[in-house]
């Protein structure tokens, strides 16, 4: 007679686990990625309206051309400044206290809350392989579809 297994466990054991030092890595690659994908412009700006919309004039004068001003998103985009240079930019105009670099608060009394990585709820549930957190099956069959060390090596 074999002896019957709980999927579950089986499932377990062929996952690839994460020790804590790997964890930190992933999930500082992960805001490295964030970071990159910061001052990147929006795919869908260029996006055209249907040619068959009709187009509705206040008055029946002819349009006049107008100097193409550049906007607001070319100039942050041109003197985009790192976080580094921002903290030095606000220490040298405001050097007396309270500035970015003074401001402190104790450490809380109360224990650390921790959210669902999918959904944003507060969760009470751990990935065994990766360590994110989740808070329903839902969630976690979600999580393991499309974030679990999918990118990940």
């Amino acid at each position: 007679m074999t002896s019957r297994e709980s999927g579950r466990v089986k499932d377990a054991e062929k996952r690839r686990v994460l020790d804590d030092a790997a964890r930190k890595r992933r999930a500082r690659k992960a805001v490295e990625a964030l970071e990159q994908d910061n001052f990147h412009d929006d795919p869908h700006a260029d996006l055209v309206m249907s040619k068959k919309v009709p187009k509705f004039a206040d008055s029946n004068e002819k349009p006049t051309r107008k100097k193409k001003s550049r906007s607001a998103e070319y100039y942050k985009l041109r003197f985009r400044k790192t976080f580094a240079q921002l903290v030095e930019e606000e220490a040298s105009f405001r050097p007396e206290p309270p500035n970015y670099l003074s401001a402190q608060a104790p450490p809380s009394k109360f224990p650390d809350r921790h959210f669902c990585a999918v959904c944003g709820f507060i969760s009470n549930y751990t990935c065994i392989s990766c360590g994110a957190r989740y808070c329903s099956v839902k969630c976690l069959g979600t999580h393991l579809d499309t974030r679990c060390l999918k990118w990940t090596a």
